[in-house]
């Protein structure tokens, strides 16, 4: 699919206006931002998140020149539907909304569960895919994925006790560096003031918990049929998804290329950001 419009390009993520799409008896919330035409990078986000949870840090350099695509995963934020008891499932939705849109190839920008539904979906349609980036994430069946649901809750009790997002205890270290990291992140967050989603229901997260505990617990995905140039980034303190298991995707995948920041957690291309970004930028070029 490659459309032109005579609309102004917005590469601002703040601004980037809200729209929806049908498919399979469900509405798709979703942006789009950047030049449009050709193939677009569509961004796959993570557990408990929803449109406004994307750093604009990382979302507008990739925007510059590129069509970038976020979405709401069914029954999440503005997107209908009911929320997929399996990772499997929520990779045939994401190839739901994908060729609703008209599109017969992306690349994929995914962080977290997305990493894990952005694999799956590759199993099912390798041709998909031309480009692949996978961060914070890692291999289905990988070791101590699984742990997650325990991991979750704790930081989201320590969050509310400190009246603080539990995302600055999940994605960050907790030193002075890493606080002041997530602090800025959360307010990053922010900055969008008008159309924003809704927050994703107990009963949803609750859902998506499971689907990732069953993720971590199956057989792992024969990954070296995966010949997509794929870029491979985490923190070195990954306490959501190991970071051993970015480096396992690494070995697995052949060609990809892997960054592991220092001193940072799942969050860590949102801490290095200003590094990051120009990165994953020139790696989607093209």
């Amino acid at each position: 699919m490659s459309t032109t419009s005579n609309e102004p390009v917005i590469t601002s993520y703040a601004e980037a206006p809200t729209r929806a799409i049908t498919a399979g008896g469900a509405t798709y919330a979703y942006r789009e931002l950047g030049p449009k035409g050709g193939i677009p990078v569509v961004f796959f986000v993570h557990l408990a998140a929803t449109l406004d949870n994307w750093d604009p840090r990382i979302v507008d350099p990739i925007a510059q020149n590129r069509h970038v695509i976020t979405f709401d995963q069914r029954g999440v934020g503005a997107s209908t539907g009911k929320v997929p008891a399996t990772l499997e499932e929520a990779a045939d939705h994401a190839y739901e909304f994908i060729t609703a849109l008209g599109f017969e190839k992306i690349d994929i920008f995914s962080f977290s569960m997305g990493g894990f539904i952005a694999q799956d979906l590759i199993v099912k349609h390798p041709d998909l895919v031309r480009k692949l980036v996978l961060t914070g994430t890692g291999p289905r069946g990988g070791t101590d994925i699984d742990k997650v649901v325990a991991l979750t809750y704790w930081d989201i009790l320590r969050a509310t006790l400190t009246r603080s997002d539990p995302k600055e205890f999940l994605f960050f270290n907790r030193d002075a560096i890493g606080k002041r990291a997530a602090k800025a992140f959360v307010k990053r967050l922010e900055e969008r003031i008008v159309d924003r989603d809704k927050p994703i229901s107990i009963m949803a997260l609750r859902t998506q918990l499971k689907a990732i505990q069953k993720f971590g617990r199956s057989a792992p995905s024969d990954l070296s049929t995966f010949t997509q140039p794929t870029l491979i980034a985490n923190g070195d303190n990954d306490r959501m998804v190991p970071s051993v298991l970015s480096e396992d995707l690494h070995r697995r995948i052949k060609g990809s290329e892997l960054i592991i920041y220092p001193d940072s957690g799942h969050g860590g291309i949102f801490q290095f950001h200003e590094n990051f970004a120009p990165i994953a930028a020139e790696f989607l070029a093209g």
